[in-house]
Protein backbone atom coordinates (compact mmCIF):
# COMPACT_ATOMS: atom_id res chain seq x y z
CA UNK A 1 0.00 0.00 0.00
CA UNK A 2 1.34 3.51 -0.82
CA UNK A 3 2.67 5.52 2.08
CA UNK A 4 3.03 9.22 2.86
CA UNK A 5 5.34 10.63 5.53
CA UNK A 6 3.97 13.94 6.87
CA UNK A 7 6.36 15.99 9.04
CA UNK A 8 4.87 18.32 11.65
CA UNK A 9 6.16 20.66 14.32
CA UNK A 10 2.95 22.39 15.30
CA UNK A 11 3.64 25.57 13.31
CA UNK A 12 0.92 27.48 11.48
CA UNK A 13 1.75 25.30 8.46
CA UNK A 14 0.77 22.12 10.33
CA UNK A 15 -2.88 22.00 9.20
CA UNK A 16 -1.78 22.63 5.63
CA UNK A 17 0.68 19.72 5.86
CA UNK A 18 -2.15 17.42 6.98
CA UNK A 19 -4.48 18.68 4.24
CA UNK A 20 -1.84 18.20 1.52
CA UNK A 21 -1.06 14.74 2.89
CA UNK A 22 -4.77 13.84 2.80
CA UNK A 23 -5.04 15.06 -0.80
CA UNK A 24 -2.00 12.99 -1.80
CA UNK A 25 -3.38 9.93 -0.01
CA UNK A 26 -6.61 10.18 -2.00
CA UNK A 27 -4.69 10.67 -5.27
CA UNK A 28 -2.65 7.56 -4.53
CA UNK A 29 -5.75 5.48 -3.92
CA UNK A 30 -5.94 5.41 -0.15
CA UNK A 31 -2.35 5.66 1.06
CA UNK A 32 -1.35 5.28 4.69
CA UNK A 33 -0.29 8.61 6.22
CA UNK A 34 2.45 8.47 8.85
CA UNK A 35 2.66 11.69 10.86
CA UNK A 36 6.15 12.31 12.21
CA UNK A 37 7.00 14.71 15.02
CA UNK A 38 10.66 14.99 16.00
CA UNK A 39 11.60 16.62 19.28
CA UNK A 40 15.10 17.86 19.93
CA UNK A 41 16.67 15.24 22.19
CA UNK A 42 18.33 17.72 24.51
CA UNK A 43 15.07 19.59 25.12
CA UNK A 44 13.04 16.48 25.77
CA UNK A 45 15.36 14.31 27.81
CA UNK A 46 18.42 15.83 29.47
CA UNK A 47 18.54 18.88 31.72
CA UNK A 48 21.42 21.10 30.72
CA UNK A 49 24.59 21.13 32.82
CA UNK A 50 24.85 24.81 33.75
CA UNK A 51 27.49 24.55 36.47
CA UNK A 52 30.30 25.60 34.16
CA UNK A 53 28.52 28.68 32.82
CA UNK A 54 27.36 29.87 36.23
CA UNK A 55 30.73 29.55 37.91
CA UNK A 56 31.78 28.16 41.26
CA UNK A 57 29.89 30.77 43.25
CA UNK A 58 26.45 29.69 42.06
CA UNK A 59 24.37 28.24 44.83
CA UNK A 60 23.31 24.61 44.75
CA UNK A 61 19.73 25.76 45.12
CA UNK A 62 19.87 27.85 41.93
CA UNK A 63 21.43 24.97 39.99
CA UNK A 64 18.73 22.63 41.28
CA UNK A 65 15.96 25.05 40.28
CA UNK A 66 17.42 25.43 36.79
CA UNK A 67 17.65 21.66 36.39
CA UNK A 68 14.04 21.29 37.52
CA UNK A 69 12.98 23.98 35.04
CA UNK A 70 14.75 22.18 32.18
CA UNK A 71 13.11 18.91 33.17
CA UNK A 72 9.68 20.57 33.34
CA UNK A 73 10.17 22.06 29.88
CA UNK A 74 11.03 18.62 28.55
CA UNK A 75 7.87 17.10 30.03
CA UNK A 76 5.74 19.90 28.58
CA UNK A 77 7.34 19.44 25.16
CA UNK A 78 6.52 15.73 25.19
CA UNK A 79 2.91 16.38 26.22
CA UNK A 80 2.61 19.03 23.50
CA UNK A 81 3.90 16.55 20.93
CA UNK A 82 1.19 14.05 21.93
CA UNK A 83 -1.50 16.72 21.58
CA UNK A 84 -0.16 17.74 18.15
CA UNK A 85 -0.18 14.17 16.90
CA UNK A 86 -3.73 13.59 18.18
CA UNK A 87 -4.89 16.74 16.37
CA UNK A 88 -3.16 15.57 13.19
CA UNK A 89 -4.91 12.21 13.34
CA UNK A 90 -8.30 13.84 13.85
CA UNK A 91 -7.84 16.21 10.89
CA UNK A 92 -6.57 13.48 8.56
CA UNK A 93 -9.41 11.11 9.42
CA UNK A 94 -11.94 13.91 8.99
CA UNK A 95 -10.45 14.43 5.50
CA UNK A 96 -11.06 10.78 4.63
CA UNK A 97 -7.71 9.13 5.39
CA UNK A 98 -8.51 5.64 6.64
CA UNK A 99 -5.16 4.69 8.14
CA UNK A 100 -3.02 7.13 10.13
CA UNK A 101 0.18 6.19 11.96
CA UNK A 102 1.49 8.55 14.64
CA UNK A 103 5.23 8.62 15.34
CA UNK A 104 7.10 10.73 17.88
CA UNK A 105 10.88 10.64 18.06
CA UNK A 106 13.72 12.50 19.74
CA UNK A 107 16.71 13.66 17.71
CA UNK A 108 17.36 15.19 14.30
CA UNK A 109 14.49 15.67 11.85
CA UNK A 110 16.71 15.00 8.82
CA UNK A 111 18.15 11.79 10.27
CA UNK A 112 14.70 10.60 11.34
CA UNK A 113 13.16 11.30 7.93
CA UNK A 114 16.00 9.33 6.34
CA UNK A 115 15.19 6.46 8.70
CA UNK A 116 11.47 6.36 7.88
CA UNK A 117 11.36 7.39 4.21
CA UNK A 118 12.01 3.86 2.92
CA UNK A 119 8.36 3.06 3.58
CA UNK A 120 7.03 6.24 1.96
CA UNK A 121 6.23 7.18 -1.63
CA UNK A 122 6.08 10.86 -0.74
CA UNK A 123 7.24 13.19 2.04
CA UNK A 124 5.15 16.23 3.02
CA UNK A 125 6.68 19.14 4.93
CA UNK A 126 5.68 22.76 5.55
CA UNK A 127 7.48 25.57 3.77
CA UNK A 128 8.31 27.09 7.14
CA UNK A 129 8.47 25.72 10.67
CA UNK A 130 7.55 27.30 13.97
CA UNK A 131 11.01 28.90 14.30
CA UNK A 132 11.06 30.54 10.85
CA UNK A 133 11.24 34.32 10.52
CA UNK A 134 8.08 35.18 8.57
CA UNK A 135 8.89 38.88 8.43
CA UNK A 136 11.83 38.36 6.09
CA UNK A 137 10.49 35.34 4.23
CA UNK A 138 13.00 32.77 5.44
CA UNK A 139 12.26 29.15 4.64
CA UNK A 140 12.13 26.58 7.41
CA UNK A 141 15.51 25.68 8.88
CA UNK A 142 15.09 21.98 8.06
CA UNK A 143 13.45 22.27 4.64
CA UNK A 144 16.56 22.42 2.45
CA UNK A 145 18.29 19.74 4.50
CA UNK A 146 15.35 17.36 4.16
CA UNK A 147 15.06 17.95 0.40
CA UNK A 148 18.79 17.47 -0.13
CA UNK A 149 18.94 14.31 2.00
CA UNK A 150 15.79 12.55 0.86
CA UNK A 151 15.62 9.99 -1.91
CA UNK A 152 11.85 10.47 -2.12
CA UNK A 153 9.89 13.30 -3.73
CA UNK A 154 9.09 16.04 -1.21
CA UNK A 155 5.82 17.98 -1.30
CA UNK A 156 6.42 21.40 0.27
CA UNK A 157 3.07 22.57 1.60
CA UNK A 158 2.00 26.19 1.16
CA UNK A 159 0.42 28.26 3.94
CA UNK A 160 -3.05 26.87 3.22
CA UNK A 161 -4.38 24.06 1.09
CA UNK A 162 -6.56 24.75 -1.92
CA UNK A 163 -7.97 22.28 -4.47
CA UNK A 164 -5.35 21.17 -7.00
CA UNK A 165 -6.64 21.10 -10.58
CA UNK A 166 -3.57 21.90 -12.67
CA UNK A 167 0.16 21.54 -12.16
CA UNK A 168 3.25 22.88 -13.87
CA UNK A 169 6.51 21.01 -14.41
CA UNK A 170 9.52 23.33 -14.64
CA UNK A 171 11.83 21.38 -16.96
CA UNK A 172 15.54 22.02 -17.52
CA UNK A 173 16.63 18.66 -18.93
CA UNK A 174 18.54 17.68 -15.79
CA UNK A 175 18.30 14.34 -13.93
CA UNK A 176 16.00 15.71 -11.22
CA UNK A 177 13.62 17.21 -13.83
CA UNK A 178 13.57 13.85 -15.63
CA UNK A 179 12.56 12.21 -12.33
CA UNK A 180 9.70 14.70 -12.02
CA UNK A 181 8.46 13.90 -15.54
CA UNK A 182 8.74 10.16 -14.93
CA UNK A 183 6.81 10.48 -11.65
CA UNK A 184 4.01 12.46 -13.30
CA UNK A 185 3.80 9.99 -16.19
CA UNK A 186 3.84 6.80 -14.13
CA UNK A 187 2.38 7.58 -10.69
CA UNK A 188 -1.26 8.08 -9.83
CA UNK A 189 -0.61 11.13 -7.65
CA UNK A 190 -0.93 13.62 -10.54
CA UNK A 191 -3.30 11.68 -12.75
CA UNK A 192 -6.44 13.47 -13.84
CA UNK A 193 -4.89 16.90 -13.44
CA UNK A 194 -4.17 19.42 -16.17
CA UNK A 195 -0.43 19.40 -16.93
CA UNK A 196 1.65 22.38 -18.06
CA UNK A 197 5.26 21.71 -19.09
CA UNK A 198 7.57 24.71 -19.37
CA UNK A 199 11.23 25.45 -19.85
CA UNK A 200 13.06 28.78 -19.69
CA UNK A 201 15.39 29.72 -22.55
CA UNK A 202 17.12 32.85 -23.86
CA UNK A 203 14.99 35.08 -26.04
CA UNK A 204 14.45 33.31 -29.36
CA UNK A 205 15.61 29.93 -27.98
CA UNK A 206 13.94 26.80 -29.32
CA UNK A 207 11.60 24.65 -27.28
CA UNK A 208 12.67 21.29 -28.75
CA UNK A 209 13.89 20.27 -25.30
CA UNK A 210 10.23 19.78 -24.35
CA UNK A 211 9.33 17.34 -27.15
CA UNK A 212 10.51 14.16 -25.44
CA UNK A 213 9.16 14.84 -21.92
CA UNK A 214 5.84 16.05 -23.37
CA UNK A 215 5.47 12.82 -25.33
CA UNK A 216 6.29 10.75 -22.23
CA UNK A 217 3.65 12.62 -20.24
CA UNK A 218 1.04 12.17 -22.95
CA UNK A 219 1.77 8.43 -23.11
CA UNK A 220 1.11 8.42 -19.38
CA UNK A 221 -2.41 9.69 -20.05
CA UNK A 222 -1.93 13.37 -19.23
CA UNK A 223 -3.21 16.30 -21.23
CA UNK A 224 -0.10 18.46 -21.70
CA UNK A 225 0.43 22.09 -22.68
CA UNK A 226 4.13 22.68 -23.46
CA UNK A 227 5.61 26.16 -23.61
CA UNK A 228 9.01 27.89 -23.64
CA UNK A 229 9.35 30.94 -21.40
CA UNK A 230 12.01 33.64 -21.54
CA UNK A 231 13.85 35.59 -18.86
CA UNK A 232 15.26 34.73 -15.45
CA UNK A 233 13.95 31.25 -14.51
CA UNK A 234 12.46 32.07 -11.11
CA UNK A 235 10.79 35.26 -12.34
CA UNK A 236 9.46 33.76 -15.58
CA UNK A 237 8.11 30.65 -13.90
CA UNK A 238 6.55 32.56 -10.98
CA UNK A 239 4.81 34.91 -13.44
CA UNK A 240 3.51 31.99 -15.49
CA UNK A 241 2.25 30.23 -12.35
CA UNK A 242 0.15 33.28 -11.57
CA UNK A 243 -1.03 33.93 -15.12
CA UNK A 244 -2.23 30.37 -15.74
CA UNK A 245 -3.51 29.87 -12.17
CA UNK A 246 -1.31 26.87 -11.46
CA UNK A 247 -2.12 25.02 -8.23
CA UNK A 248 1.05 22.92 -7.88
CA UNK A 249 4.61 23.49 -9.09
CA UNK A 250 6.72 20.41 -9.86
CA UNK A 251 10.48 20.79 -10.28
CA UNK A 252 13.93 19.34 -9.75
CA UNK A 253 15.71 20.61 -6.66
CA UNK A 254 19.21 21.77 -5.82
CA UNK A 255 20.93 20.56 -8.95
CA UNK A 256 24.24 22.21 -8.03
CA UNK A 257 26.65 21.70 -5.18
CA UNK A 258 26.35 23.62 -1.91
CA UNK A 259 29.52 25.57 -2.79
CA UNK A 260 28.08 26.75 -6.10
CA UNK A 261 24.83 27.63 -4.36
CA UNK A 262 26.73 29.86 -1.94
CA UNK A 263 28.34 31.67 -4.88
CA UNK A 264 25.43 32.11 -7.27
CA UNK A 265 22.33 31.36 -5.22
CA UNK A 266 19.73 28.66 -5.74
CA UNK A 267 16.85 28.72 -8.20
CA UNK A 268 15.14 26.10 -6.03
CA UNK A 269 15.23 28.32 -2.94
CA UNK A 270 14.13 31.34 -4.96
CA UNK A 271 11.14 29.44 -6.34
CA UNK A 272 10.12 28.12 -2.93
CA UNK A 273 10.17 31.67 -1.58
CA UNK A 274 8.41 33.26 -4.55
CA UNK A 275 5.55 30.78 -5.12
CA UNK A 276 2.58 30.79 -2.79
CA UNK A 277 1.50 27.35 -3.96
CA UNK A 278 2.74 23.91 -2.95
CA UNK A 279 5.93 22.71 -4.66
CA UNK A 280 6.73 19.07 -5.39
CA UNK A 281 10.51 18.71 -5.60
CA UNK A 282 12.76 15.88 -6.77
CA UNK A 283 16.43 15.22 -6.16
Amino acid sequence: MPGILACTDGSIYADSVYDHAAWAAQQLGGAVVQVLHVLDRATAETPADRSGTLGFDASEELLRELAELDAARGRVAIRRARVLLAAAEARLKAAGVAEVVLTQRHGSLVETVTEFEAGADLIVIGKRGEAADFAIGHLGANLERVVRASARPVLVASRAFRPIRRFLIAYDGGPAALKAVDFAARQAALRGLECHLVTVAPQGGAGAILDQPAELLRRGGLTVTAQTLHGEPEQAIAAHVGAVEIDLLVMGAYGHSRIRTLLVGSTTTAMLRACRIPVLVFR
